[in-house]
């Protein structure tokens, strides 16, 4: 741990001050929209515009950096998102929110592509695992401080969107001028989806529903505090509570999913993120019952797209797992597009309480499909399948990459000491 912090601390600290800008500028958005009047649907579609451009970033930022190089694209995105986020208030309206948010999801992309192969770059293969680690809580810690951050100005002024910018802005400083080499960058070419779905349906079609619960969380949580009636305050505990429950419970189910057949577990963790979400809809009203169940959600969610990742792996060769990440995001994209436009066209017919129906639509689907793959095949046996491996679902195709194949490593070392006397 202490050689990760060593060879990595600039780029954790840069990361851990854009974490702390990206989610704070998330939660600001849906509040101050309340404030401007937006409407549900509009705000939607503002929210559902960062995933666009993400989707967009995890795509062509492996070209930009192919042809212009790590620092140069670091700095432009950098400043790009710096300059959009203090033009937020001056342009406070839907499509110049709408079009700010596209540029940001795609500039955030970039960076994080840009970042991973840096900290992939720096590690050994002694530590790339404790790296990996270690830069996910950074991620963590960052967006759950952030939601602390809000509820020290005023949502309706210009300091709490000048704070964002000014935290991207200093978190390029540590990295850039940081003496790390800048590494060669290479991902591998992703599977076809038609690929992945014959390898896995479970895993796909789990994977674009999730992207759907994960955006909504992300982008719509705050939304949904300001049309419920929440103060900034209690905006800020319930979205970190999403949080607070994806870094708790990871590594827990993490252990779990290694010992006993995948598909139960999804089908287990799926059903009690949509029951808690289910509860809320139909019985509570109660602020620390909503942050139970928001702490719940986030905490069934996050490690589904970890479990999802892994038991894909399960039916692929070793050599196709770093391969199949690419399509694994692209599908997670997919779905998190539509997230948050949905949510916003429910909670408009229906009402807030429609935020957490939705996200209890999507869970319990998952739920119902794992149990009918469960009748299709058989679960492969506890010891040919491939590691767990902690991923956030707002991770870059480089970070998911390395990570299955830490997971390929692990699970090769774990099969020759069986084997070995």
């Amino acid at each position: 741990m202490f050689s990760v912090l060593t060879n990595s601390w600039a780029l954790l600290l840069g990361m851990m001050l854009l974490m702390l800008g990206n989610g704070l500028q998330g939660t600001l958005l849906g509040v101050r929209g309340e404030i401007e009047g937006f409407s549900t649907f509009e705000m939607s579609l503002v929210m559902s515009a960062y995933f666009i451009g993400f989707l967009g970033g995890s795509r062509l930022a492996p070209e930009m950096i192919r042809r212009v190089g790590h620092v140069r694209v670091f700095a432009a995105l950098g400043s790009l998102i710096s300059a959009v986020l203090i033009l937020y208030p001056a342009l406070a309206n839907a499509e110049a929110w709408m079009i700010g948010r596209i540029i940001i999801g795609f500039c955030f992309s970039g960076v994080y592509v840009t970042a991973e192969s840096w900290l992939n770059n720096s590690a050994t293969n002694e530590n790339r695992g404790q790296t990996l680690s270690v830069y996910m809580i950074v991620q963590m810690i960052g967006i759950v401080a952030a939601q602390g951050i809000l509820v020290l100005g005023d949502p309706s002024g210009y300091i709490l969107f000048i704070v964002p910018s000014v935290l991207v802005s200093i978190a390029f400083a540590p990295i850039l001028l940081s003496i790390t080499p800048t590494p060669a960058f290479d991902t591998t070419k992703p599977m076809s989806l038609k690929q992945l779905f014959d390898a896995s349906p479970l895993g796909v079609i789990g994977m674009f529903f999730l992207g759907g619960v994960f955006s909504a969380q992300f982008g719509m949580a705050a939304v949904y505090g300001g049309k419920a009636g929440l103060s900034v305050a209690q905006i800020s505990m319930f979205v970190s509570a999403f949080y607070i429950g994806a870094m708790i419970m990871q590594y827990p189910l993490g252990f779990i999913s290694d010992r006993i057949d995948r598909r139960f577990l999804i089908l287990a963790t799926a059903a009690l993120g949509g029951i808690a979400s289910l509860f809320v809809v139909l019985w509570a009203k109660d602020f620390y019952v909503l942050l139970a169940a928001a702490f719940m959600i986030g905490g069934t969610s996050n490690p589904l797209y970890s479990l999802f990742l892994a038991y894909t792996n399960d039916f692929l060769e070793h050599e196709d797992m770093a391969a199949a990440s690419g399509g694994m995001v692209f599908i997670n994209g997919l779905g998190a597009i539509s997230g948050p436009i949905v949510t916003g066209w429910l909670m408009t017919t229906f009402g807030p309480g429609a935020f957490f129906g939705f996200i209890a639509a999507l869970m319990l689907a998952i739920a119902a499909y794992a149990a009918f793959r469960m009748t299709q095949r058989s679960a492969p046996s506890v010891d040919d399948t491939a590691g767990f491996q902690a991923i956030m679902p707002s991770a870059s195709p480089v970070f998911v990459e390395v990570a299955q194949e830490i997971a390929i490593e692990n699970a090769i070392e774990e099969q020759m000491d069986e084997y070995l006397p």
